[in-house]
C-alpha cells in the first residue's frame, strides 16, 4: 500500500543516501514528458522539504525546460539492493544557473564546493508529497561503479560552455531551458 507524507523522515532521508541512482520526470503544455536517469553521487538532502542535484552537462536540457515552462518535478527513487522500496518525492522545481548566487551557496554548503567540470546547474526540488510504495516488481541490481564516461568527456571538451549553448538552450521541443553560463 502506498503511503504518503508531507516531508521526509530520518527514515526516508537514511534511504535516500542509500541510493546510487535516481530518476526525474517533467513535463510541459505540449510537450514530451521527460523522463532522466540519474546519479554520479548528485543528490543531497538539504532539509525535510527540500532536495537538490548536481545536473551535469548533458546532450540536452529538457529538465530545466520543463521546470522554466511548468514548474512541477517528480523524482523517484527505487532500492535495486536490500528491501524492496520505491519513493517519490512530487514538487516544484528551480533551476540554480552556475553563474548565480544560490547556485554558490548550494554548492558550497550541499557539495562542500566540490564543482564537477561538467557541473551545468543545480536543480532544486522544494517537495510537497512524499509518497513511498511496495516496489515488489523492482528486480535486484548490484551496485558496481560510477561509470568514468561522462567526467572524461567533459575534461576532454575543449569549449564546455560552447557546447552548451550550441545543445542545451531549448528542449527537443523547442521549450527554451534558460540556460545561463
Amino acid at each position: 500500500m502506498p503511503k504518503f507524507y508531507d516531508r521526509l523522515n530520518p527514515d526516508l532521508e537514511a534511504f535516500i543516501r542509500r541510493q546510487h541512482v535516481f530518476f526525474t520526470a517533467t513535463a510541459a503544455e505540449g510537450a514530451r514528458i521527460n523522463l532522466s536517469p540519474k546519479g554520479l553521487d548528485a543528490f543531497r538532502i538539504l532539509d525535510s522539504n527540500t532536495v537538490a542535484y548536481m545536473d551535469w552537462t548533458g546532450s540536452g536540457n529538457e529538465t530545466a525546460a520543463h521546470i522554466r515552462a511548468d514548474g512541477r518535478l517528480t523524482i523517484m527513487l527505487c532500492a535495486f539492493e536490500g528491501p524492496p522500496n520505491i519513493l517519490r518525492l512530487y514538487g516544484h522545481g528551480r533551476v540554480l544557473p552556475r553563474s548565480g548566487d544560490d547556485y554558490r551557496q548550494v554548492l558550497a554548503e550541499a557539495f562542500d564546493g566540490e564543482e564537477p567540470e561538467a557541473a551545468r546547474q543545480i536543480i532544486v526540488l522544494d517537495i510537497e508529497s512524499v509518497q513511498t510504495s511496495c516496489g515488489f516488481g523492482v528486480p535486484v541490481y548490484a551496485y558496481e561503479r560510477e561509470r568514468p564516461s561522462l567526467t572524461r568527456w567533459a575534461e576532454a571538451e575543449d569549449d564546455l560552455a560552447g557546447y552548451r549553448a550550441a545543445n542545451n538552450l531549448k528542449s527537443i521541443d523547442g521549450i527554451p531551458s534558460g540556460h545561463v553560463e
